[in-house]
């Protein structure tokens, strides 16, 4: 049963990114491709409708975290408690900036909103890669199963890293490139016309980055954590996730000059799905690596609550996975397709 909701947790939470992740991307796009007033209300409208259903999936993740290894909830919320408290604030601060854009009519008010937008959007891009870079490096766990991490100290990674370091603000960086060539992706699929083009355009551009950045975070993670490779020496089927990211990778680059946005989102997606189910089958099983001694690591085994409740919430899982599944699949089907340029034709699509 640890082994069931480790994966449940790990795929709700890649779900997550791909999902909340093309809205961090077309936010972190916003005043490059943006130029005009309609363009920003058609890229508000192509995420409008769906971006709060996406952060269904975190929600449920952090329930089901806390349900089945509530040790390693209580720990990573307690050590990382100023790194959480910005990441709230920055999704108040996006959502706000989305919802109240359209309130006042007035230009400084609406570049306020759209500066605001932007910024939070860039920074939960980079905040959750730092945030993944943390848990692939490892935190200083204590006996008792707790630690504290400074949010910068020397920027190393050793003896007395922070959060903040050359590994994970690596992380973060990559983070927002590849979530910015999702964004640019799901904009190709869903604009038309000139900012169709831009978009098109910057994605061939952030492709690379997307590509460069992901190699380099490798060949950190390489150094920075070997206990990774284990698993894959012992079980090499593993090897599916990051040899199927490469070929993702490889097929979204050719479906794009094709201009075959919707493949192309699609491969997307599947990259990050197995860029984190590599990491995942990496960590497995650990949840919470410790810095201090292999032995104070958090396990599926030495974080997880009794049997019981492990069976009795995998039925109600069973029946929220359903519903949370058949939510997101008629939202998606509702507002499929292209956002129109017209500003009446989008507003009037939203009402519906």
């Amino acid at each position: 049963m640890e082994t069931f909701w480790y994966t449940a947790v790990a795929l709700m939470l890649a779900i997550y990114v791909v999902l909340d992740g093309f809205d961090f991307g077309v936010g972190t796009l916003y005043p490059f491709l943006g130029r005009t007033e309609a363009d920003r209300h058609v890229m508000h409208m192509a995420i409008g409708p769906v971006w709060n259903g996406n952060e269904v999936w975190l929600i449920a993740a952090g329930a089901v975290l806390f349900l089945a290894f509530p040790k390693a909830y209580a720990a990573g919320f307690s050590g990382f408690y100023l790194a959480l408290i910005i990441v709230l604030w920055l999704f108040m601060f996006r959502g706000l900036a989305m919802e109240l854009r359209s309130h006042v009519d007035h230009q400084l008010w609406r570049q306020l909103c759209d500066a605001t937008f932007f910024g939070a959007s860039l920074s939960l891009a980079v905040v959750f890669g730092v945030a993944l870079g943390n848990l692939i490096r490892g935190v200083p766990l204590n006996r008792d199963g707790y630690f504290f991490v400074a949010l910068w100290t020397n920027f190393m990674t050793a003896p007395e890293p922070g959060i903040l370091d050359w590994f994970t603000m690596l992380v973060g960086l990559a983070s927002a490139a590849i979530l910015a060539l999702h964004g640019a992706n799901f904009l190709a699929m869903k604009t038309t016309g000139d900012l169709y083009a831009r978009a098109v355009a910057v994605a061939k551009h952030l492709r690379w980055l997307a590509c460069g950045s992901a190699v380099l975070v490798t060949l950190g993670m390489m150094f920075i954590q070997p206990d990774l490779r284990p698993n894959y020496t012992a079980h090499p089927m593993g090897y599916v996730f990051p040899v199927g990211g490469a070929i993702a990778l490889i097929v979204m680059l050719m479906l794009q000059e094709r201009q075959r946005d919707v493949a192309a989102f699609i491969t997307s997606s599947l990259f990050i799905l197995a860029m984190l189910g590599s990491l995942a089958w990496g960590s497995y099983p650990n949840i919470l690596i410790a810095t201090t001694d292999a032995e104070n690591s958090l396990t599926i085994s030495n974080a997880a609550t009794d049997a019981y409740g492990l069976q009795a919430g995998a039925q109600w899982f069973a029946v929220g996975c359903v519903l949370i599944i058949a939510y997101q699949l008629s939202l998606h089907r509702t507002f499929w397709g292209k956002v129109p340029a017209d500003r009446t034709a989008a507003s009037r699509v939203v009402s519906e």
